[in-house]
Formats: structure tokens, sequence, C-alpha cells
């Protein structure tokens, strides 16, 4: 392109015009641009950021691979475990033992699941210890019945550290008076947070050896837990020990625990990310009309600048570099913003839940209470190539019907 183009085109961008209709729809074009980029980039890093945030905390708790055992569970964990930390993926092992069952005080009843644990290998794969609200994991003695609560279950059965509950299980056994639920009565000697719904309310946790004898496991675990030492390794590693274990068994990774989860975040995004990005084409297709418009009142201006030598090209080129102009400004004003807001989402809606008094994720209906923002560059750069990309197409029928315009007929009545 030649400096007597862009000289051209930046001057109209930046002359006053007559019409200050077109001023204003021009003015409408960057906005919309400007707020389309802005929610595009500030919904997409919150959703990041929702991702990123649910999948520490459920791995938090969760594992990265679960070995679980048929209808028995598993006997010699032992081996299994030694067995799959023979792979250098594989930084930590735990056994398990999984049940049901309801939690009783004068309080009320709730249901758990409860999770039978050894405390010292527990702490290889799950983080739990480190969300201790009061007391320990290592206080889970064998032979003492000790439990661990969740913060909401603790708070719901009305109980603190020091105090005991009845743990009611399912199975129950076959006396002469009929079918009577196993009781036992355990003590409160931990209480965790991990700010996570589903955990802090329906997750208890105690010995191994206690709750193997509660659900009559005969010596047997559930299964054994895994912590990989990358998240995004643990698909490969299990189908990895799917082929050497000798040991029949349902291997399972954290992608699969909760496919369901996962997968319908991403379909949000894209959705998300369609319907934002119609934000954007409606403000490029203001462009379109705001060239339109341009056109029509600089007819004479064109056909001047055709009697003095422009070529066709040269006024196409022209009206290309104000509708470009238009983009740009457009897409780096909503880049800032977007990045802004995105960057401090973390005391922007605290202070919108102030001032207008509505809390935006509720605990009881959500995973997590605050709205976390985590920005991918990759995002950002491709928002910004295709709001750049769209903004030069909205350009070319505009200044393509300014390079046909005919200088005698532009040119008769003025």
């Amino acid at each position: 392109m030649q400096p007597f183009e862009l000289f051209v085109g930046l001057r109209y961008t930046r002359a006053k015009r007559r019409n200050n209709f077109i001023s204003f729809i021009s003015f409408i074009s960057i906005l919309g641009i400007s707020l389309g980029i802005a929610a595009l980039i500030t919904v997409m890093s919150v959703m990041n950021g929702f991702e990123k945030e649910i999948r520490a905390r459920i791995l938090g708790v969760a594992a990265h691979i679960q070995i679980t055992g048929l209808d028995k569970g598993l006997t010699g964990w032992e081996s299994i475990a030694e067995d799959a930390k023979k792979n250098p993926a594989v930084v930590g092992a735990a056994p398990f033992v999984v049940g049901q069952g309801l939690l009783s005080t004068g309080a009320g009843v709730r249901g758990v699941f409860v999770r039978g644990i050894v405390p010292e290998l527990e702490e290889q794969v799950a983080d739990i210890g480190k969300h201790m609200v009061s007391g320990s994991l290592a206080d889970l003695k064998p032979g003492e019945f000790g439990i661990a609560l969740g913060v909401n279950l603790a708070q719901g059965l009305r109980v603190s550290v020091g105090d005991r509950v009845t743990l009611i299980a399912p199975q129950g056994q076959v006396t002469p008076a009929g079918l009577v639920p196993r009781l036992k009565q355990f003590k409160v000697v931990g209480i965790f947070k991990v700010d996570h719904n589903e955990f802090d309310s329906g997750l208890a946790m105690a010995r191994m050896e206690d709750t193997q004898i509660l659900y009559r496991m005969d010596g047997a675990v559930s299964g054994v837990r895994l912590k990989t030492r990358d998240i995004y390794e643990a698909p490969r590693v299990a189908r990895d020990l799917a082929r050497s274990m000798r040991t029949e068994a349902y291997i399972s990774d954290w992608t699969q625990q909760n496919v369901n989860y996962f997968r319908a975040i991403q379909i949000e995004k894209r959705m998300m990310f369609i319907i934002l990005t119609l934000i954007i084409l409606v403000a490029a297709i203001n462009v379109v009309s705001t060239l339109v418009m341009v056109v029509t009142e600089k007819h004479p201006d064109i056909a001047i600048l055709r009697t003095l030598g422009a070529s066709p090209a040269s006024i196409m080129k022209i009206f290309v570099v104000q509708g470009a102009v238009i983009g740009l400004v457009g897409t780096l004003i909503g880049v800032l913003l977007g990045l802004f807001l995105a960057f401090n989402i973390d005391w922007l809606v605290p202070a919108i839940e102030r001032a207008f008094g509505f809390q935006i994720l509720s605990k009881e209906v959500y995973y997590i209470s605050e709205l976390p923002s985590d920005v991918h560059w990759g995002d950002v750069i491709y928002v910004t190539v295709i709001s750049l990309v769209l903004s030069f197409i909205a350009t070319l029928y505009p200044s393509w019907r300014a390079s046909r315009v005919n200088p005698a007929e532009a040119l008769r009545y003025e």
C-alpha cells in the first residue's frame, strides 16, 4: 500500500464529519467491538478459572488414578501398590475402603460416604490433611474408631472435635428379631474444609482397619488410589497399568471419573464463545453500515481523487484503512478492558455482590462460591485475530462500492 492511501484513510478517520449521525454510528461500532471482545475474554477466563479450580479441588480429595476391586474388593493391596509405583509417573499410592452410611446424633441424621484410609499413606495421594479446620487425620488410630467430618456435615450434625456420632451401616445382620442394621459409635477427631460442597457436606473419613470391621471386608480393601507426577499423564499411566495388572480390577483415571462434568464445561465454553462472537459480528456489520454512509458522503471527494489520477484500487484501499482503524481501535480497547476485568474479577464480583445484596454463586448450588479467573493468552490472541479478521472483511464491500463510483456522476450536481 502506498503512503498516499494510508495518509488519506487516516485523515478521513480523524476528520470531523459534517454528518454527526455517521460519527455516532462509528462510535457505536467501536463500542460494540470493544464490549464484545471484553465480554468474550472475561467469560472465557472465568470458564477457564472455574474448570481449573474445580479440577484442583476435586483432585485434592479424589484420586488421579483409582484401582478398584470387584465384588469382594482387593486382597494383597500392598503388592498392587508396589507394582503401580514401579511406573516412574506414579508418585504415591494409598489403599481405601469406601461405603455408605447414616451418621446420627441427637441433632439429626445425615447420609454420608465413608472412606477408610491410612492417614500416613493418604497424604501421598490427597491434600485433605492440609485443609483441617480442627483436629488431625493422624488422630485416626486403628481400633479407636475415630472419624473426621466435612465442615458442613459437622455443622449440620452440630458436632465438634471430641463429640460422638453413631454410624449406621446399610448392610444389616440377621437376628431372631429380623434384619437389624449394624451400628457403631465413632468419636469425632477432626473436621476438614476443602471448599468443595460435595465433600464438605457428605464425606466422612475413618481409619481403614475400623471400616474393614464395620463393612465386613475380611482384610480386603475397596481399592488403591494413585497420584501421578502430572495430572495430564494419568490417562496414559492408567492404560499402562491396565496392560500390566496381574489382578482382576477396574482401573479408572480422573478424566473418566468426572467425564460428564468436564465435558459439560467444554460444551458450555464452546457455546459461550459462539454466542459472544456473534456480538463482535454484529459490531462488524455496523462497520459495514458506517462505511457505506461514509462512502455516500464522500462521493465528491472520491470523484476529485479519481480525476487527479487515483486508481479504483487506491480508492478501495483508502476506505479499507478507515474501516480497519475502527476495528483496530475497538479491538485494542476491548482487549484492555477484558484483561482488566479478567485479572480483577476477584474483587469486582464481591463489590457487585455487596452493592446489590445478592450472591452470584451459592455454595448450596455450585461446587464453589467464588468466581475464579484464569487468563489463557492463547484465547486472547484467538479472540483478537477473529475480531480483526471480521473487521477487515466488513470493510471490503463498502470499499469496493467506493472504487466503483463514477466521477462524472458524482460531480454532476456539485
